[in-house]
């Protein structure tokens, strides 16, 4: 997962929680929640304010606001595997964006209208002949056959067709067909690959070199990645 700020000297970092990187704690958390404007926030921190978080159903390291239980999800099992063996697409990896869309509540609506369990956009619900977003047999279909159509735009890169199923195809065209520079987007991507067992995010730059400083937040060091050197401070080089 990664997010980023710009110093007061103007260089710009990237902050990479520890489900980006190997050398991060196996056992650290990772917490989620909506901000004020309905954007999905995953990090390592646990929030500032009092919230009860819960533990994410087959998944030892990723905790969540909102309670999921294992009946809830094991509800949808049939569909999710019907559908992802029709479409050629991996049951977990499926489970894992329902998991990350919608918490496996069929009746979810985001603030920017995305729809039910697989969070379809009405577009996309049109697109697919879905005329109850709310339906669980007509969500799972069409939003198993979209992944499936993303999957074969990027050829099978998982990587790519998740940051296209957050942000739009679109997005990631513009970005070089690469995952957009966003950090909801980033996050989602880094998340669905955690609980479906996908690889997390590479991390890349622009330049050859990767720096790594470290910034202190309430007296714990937290890395900071970018790929202009450091004109002060200490840094270590990660890549060349």
């Amino acid at each position: 997962m990664l997010s980023s700020f710009r110093s007061p000297n103007g260089l710009r970092y990237i902050l990479t929680a520890t489900i980006v990187l190997a050398a991060a704690p196996a056992r650290a958390q990772i917490y989620t929640w909506r901000d004020a404007n309905g954007h999905l926030v995953l990090s390592d921190h646990k929030p500032g304010e009092a919230r009860k978080t819960f533990a994410v159903r087959e998944s030892q390291s990723i905790r969540a606001t909102r309670y999921v239980a294992g009946e809830r999800s094991r509800t949808y099992d049939d569909l999710i595997v019907e559908h992802a063996r029709e479409n050629n697409v991996r049951v977990d990896l499926v489970r894992a964006v329902m998991q990350v869309e919608s918490g496996f509540n069929p009746l979810a609506r985001s603030p920017k209208g995305a729809m039910g369990l697989m969070q379809l956009m009405p577009a996309t619900a049109k697109q697919y002949g879905v005329r109850n977003a709310y339906n669980p047999a007509e969500n799972v279909r069409a939003g198993v056959a979209y992944l499936r159509a993303l999957l074969d735009r990027y050829d099978n890169n998982e990587e790519l067709a998740l940051a296209a199923y957050n942000a739009g195809p679109g997005a990631v065209d513009n970005h070089g067909q690469t995952v957009p520079p966003y950090r909801e987007t980033k996050d989602y991507v880094a998340s669905v690959n955690r609980l479906a067992g996908g690889r997390p995010i590479e991390l890349r730059g622009s330049g050859a070199t990767l720096y790594k400083v470290t910034k202190y937040v309430d007296g714990r060091a937290i890395p900071l990645y970018t790929n202009t050197k450091p004109t002060s401070g200490s840094y270590e080089v990660v890549t060349k």
